[in-house]
């Protein structure tokens, strides 16, 4: 069978792991440090502007938490997973739901600049970053978990609105052995903020705070993920030509303003469901990435989203696919279109 996505591991983590074991030290400590400045580096900002927290969900919870956001309203887009919602939920802000662009996965910036809300959560879907710098009025949550290493206008997604998150979840781009995420600002007010919060043990005074912190195992596997990075991006990218080389329909973006990742190979058909089946029975997975009874509102209020769901099938597309299995894919395909 050829998994839908899987992560790319090798012994090299293992060895990671197993150093931080040996050391005697698991919880946050100097490898976590070490992260987030390796963080900054790739993204090309100061050392001391990521903080690295226990999943992209803590990301974003702790980020609402930080700007402020508790009794404001957020807008975010209906089409997205449901750990929005709960963060939003969780940090006792007012949710407003916001439908996609026509034929996108991304959320419409003419609604979101329509919108009267106070801050607003910004996936870039898919790994195709949304043009930021059109959403106005609005302190600005830029969601870049599936979308580590896009760029918008040659800046790297994350750094150019007030806070951008990410995730390292098993099935993302990259991993920290599972869970773990990132939080990372131009403002250091907003990082020292953040910083404050995390470290909620042994502290004199009567301010809440929370335990996000990521281990330093986890942020050891990070670290090797990170310097892999590049080459998963390449890989990546590579089946994701072969895919539009083979003729397929594929969720993209024409735009040199935009440098796209490819977290997801979304073919569009009207057949998704057909195909999906055709493609089990040749044991290749692939997944309807967002179903309509996902969708975080009323399809009838949201009808590009739903639309969306109802045209779209993800291809596996992950660096430990072998040519053999690109061309199975791509053959396999073709039968069914």
């Amino acid at each position: 069978m050829i998994p839908h996505n899987k992560p790319t591991l090798d012994s090299s983590e293992e060895l990671a792991a197993s150093e931080v074991i040996r050391s005697g030290w698991l919880a946050q400590g100097t490898h976590v440090e070490a992260f987030e400045n390796e963080f900054c580096d790739f993204l090309g900002l100061p050392q001391g502007h990521a903080v690295a927290v226990s999943s992209g969900t803590s990301a974003l919870y702790f980020a609402l938490s930080a700007l402020g956001a508790k009794k404001k309203t957020v807008s975010f887009p209906a089409y997205v997973c449901a750990a929005l919602r709960n963060a939003v939920g969780m940090n006792q802000s007012i949710e407003e739901l916001i439908d996609n662009e026509a034929n996108s996965a991304n959320v419409s910036i003419d609604q979101l600049n329509q919108s009267a809300s106070d801050f607003a959560i910004v996936p870039h879907t898919y790994g195709i970053p949304v043009e930021i710098e059109k959403i106005s009025n609005k302190v600005i949550i830029e969601d870049c978990c599936q979308a580590i290493g896009a760029k918008l206008g040659g800046k790297p997604v994350g750094t150019i609105a007030t806070v951008g998150i990410y995730s390292f979840y098993a099935t993302k781009l990259m991993t920290s052995g599972g869970q773990g995420g990132m939080i990372v600002s131009k403002d250091k007010a907003v990082i020292d903020e953040l910083f404050d919060i995390r470290e909620f043990d042994q502290r004199n005074d009567s301010k809440l705070r929370f335990n996000f912190q990521m281990t330093d195992i986890q942020a050891a596997i990070g670290r090797v993920q990170l310097k892999k990075l590049p080459g998963f991006l390449q890989r990546r990218q590579e089946i994701f030509n072969a895919y539009k080389q083979a003729g397929f329909n594929l969720f993209d973006v024409n735009d040199n303003n935009r440098a796209p990742v490819r977290y997801r190979a979304i073919l569009r058909t009207n057949r998704a469901q057909q195909i999906s089946a055709a493609l089990l029975e040749k044991k290749i997975k692939t997944i309807i990435p967002l179903e309509d009874w996902e969708l975080l509102g009323d399809r009838q209020d949201f009808l590009n989203a739903y639309e969306f769901t109802q045209t779209s099938l993800s291809l596996p597309i992950y660096p430990s696919l072998t040519d053999v299995d690109v061309n199975y894919i791509i053959d396999c395909v073709q039968n069914c279109l």
